[in-house]
Parts: structure tokens; sequence; C-alpha cells
């Protein structure tokens, strides 16, 4: 699962600044201890010195074996002394020094490999960015079929109620069992008819299964691929290539943005980028494949049209059901 590096640096950043308030809680019960059981603190200290004469003893030659030996049976009684002090007056746990994750000691990776605590916290950042992109927290629970009509439309030969309980059903499918092979969605209908939400909802559910998930408008994506373009900087270029390396990627309201030589272009890019890599994109648009071809491309609208999977929305405008007050 392909985390951003701007996710993986605000979670390593949270996992740093968790490890530091463990350590930092650690010293004060140590303080707290040493301050009201000064015991305690000789025993610290005289640990300290027997450790250091279990190192010395087993570098000597001769009598090192019975040296060592004797260290350890006397730094076991003053652990075993420590230990009743701890359970006398404080409470279970206060002086356990341990670290904040025991696999990897808070660095965040094992060998090699990202250790759950860290992935977990990706996984929170991800979503907090799903979130803030779109603008909410929407859940297919959530999702009404009621503002849908249940009389049959003779165009489709079936009601628009029918018609969208199987594309939510299709969407929560996509979204609970995501993978990186899971193919593209095309949400095609008109304004208001819930693309927008569902969409929403996908992210959601795939960010929080630990995928990255970009979620961007049409104007916003391109906005950034043309900053990245015209004004490039570090900033610029990153942001751009996350749009090609998430394993998620959704472009909302395509259509909307302004329309022109570089759009068309970009559009053909990341649309074979993605696909050559057989990475997923979920699409919405007001536009048919006749408007696709005429605002964009004839290449453009096969590609949307012949490697996605369409999902076709029909219905009343919700928000006008809204503000009538259904």
């Amino acid at each position: 699962m392909a985390y951003s590096a701007e996710v993986v640096r605000r979670a390593r950043a949270r996992l740093a600044q968790a490890k530091e308030d463990r350590a930092s809680e650690n010293r004060q019960h140590l303080e707290r201890a040493y301050a009201q059981v000064p015991r305690i603190k000789e025993i610290d200290m005289q640990l300290r010195r027997t450790m250091a004469q279990a190192a010395q003893a087993a570098f000597q030659q001769g009598g090192g074996q019975e040296l060592l030996d004797r260290a350890r049976q006397e730094n076991l009684a003053l652990q075993r002394e420590r230990e009743r002090l701890a359970a006398k007056y404080f409470e279970e746990g206060y002086l356990d020094e341990t670290p904040i994750c025991v696999h990897c000691g808070g660095s965040g990776y094992v060998g090699a490999n990202m250790c759950e605590c860290l992935r977990e916290l990706c996984r929170q950042e991800q979503k907090k960015e799903v979130t803030i992109l779109s603008g909410g927290k929407e859940t297919f629970s959530q999702f009404r079929l009621d503002y849908y009509s249940d009389r049959v439309d003779p165009k489709y030969g079936r009601s628009p109620r029918q018609i969208m309980e199987k594309v939510l059903q299709n969407c929560r499918q996509y979204a609970f069992s995501f993978a990186p092979e899971a193919g593209n969605l095309l949400f095609v209908g008109n304004t208001g008819l819930g693309k927008t939400f569902l969409a929403a909802c996908i992210a959601r559910v795939v960010a929080d299964r630990g995928y990255s998930v970009c979620y961007e408008t049409a104007a916003h994506l391109f906005g950034k691929l043309e900053q990245a373009r015209f004004n490039p900087s570090e900033d610029s270029r990153r942001e751009a290539a996350k749009l090609t390396e998430c394993d998620l990627l959704i472009l909302d309201d395509l259509g909307t943005e302004m329309p022109g030589q570089f759009v068309t272009s970009a559009l053909y890019s990341l649309l074979c980028d993605r696909l050559l890599a057989g990475k997923p994109m979920v699409i919405t648009t007001n536009l048919n494949v006749d408007e696709v071809s005429r605002r964009y491309s004839p290449q453009i609208a096969s590609r949307l049209y012949g490697g996605f999977q369409r999902l076709t929305f029909v219905g009343e405008d919700i928000r006008v059901l809204k503000n009538r007050g259904y």
C-alpha cells in the first residue's frame, strides 16, 4: 500500500512525539519514585554498579565466572526488592519503562518493514486527508434510497430506486473488497444524484482499510498538474506524483474545470499512466460519451468508456427535493 511521503512524514512525526511523551512520562514517574522512596534510587545506582561489575567479570580470566555469578545474584536480589517497593507504594506498572511499541521500540520499523504502529498512524493520517478533501463524513449507511422514485421508468424498464439500489450495492462491494487490481468505476448522470456522495464513501472506506487515496475535484486536480508543469517546485512535483502513485485516485466532477489544451493533454496522460500501471480510479462526471469526446478527445472518451465499469445515476436532483421538504 503506497502511502504518500507527506502522509508517512506526518505519521512518523506523531510516532516520534508519542515516543517522547512516553519517555517524559517515565522520567516523571521515576523522579516521583526517587523523592517518595529514596531506597529505589539507591537500588538503581547499585544495579548500575552490578551491571558494570558483570561486564568487567566477563572480560576477566580465571575468577571471572565467580564474579559474574555473584554480580548476577546481587542484581536479581536488587530487582526483587525494587519490585516489592514499587508494588507497595505505587500502582501496578507505574515504574515499568515500557516502550511506546513493544515490536519496534517506537522507531516505526522492524528491520526494513514498516511496523504496524506506524502503519496504523498512516491509516489515520490518510483518513484525515480524505475527510478534508471530501469535505464531510459521508458513509454508505447515510445514503437514502427513498429520494429515488419507486415508479418504473419506461426508459430503463426499472424504477430509479431499483437502479440506485444496485449502484449502491456495487459501490459498497468495490470499497469493502478494494485491492490494487480492483479496476475502475465511472459515475455518470445529472447533477444532484449522489455521485460525489458515493465517491466520498468509497474514499473513506478504502482509506480506512489502509490504502492511499487521492480525492480531488477536477478543477483542483488540473490546477495541481498545471502548477507542477509551469511553476515546478518540490511541493508541486510531490503533489502531482501522488496522483499517479496513490492506490486509488478519485476524480470528482470531471467536466466542471475550465477546458483547454493543457487539461486535455494532462487528462490523457493521467489516464494512460494509471491504466498502464493498473492503478484503480473512480471518476464522476455529468458528461455523456459524446460530450466527453467533444470536450476532450475521442481517445479520452474511448479510455473512459472502455476501461471503466460505468454506473449510471438516475432520478431527480436530491438538492431540489430537499428544498421541497422531502
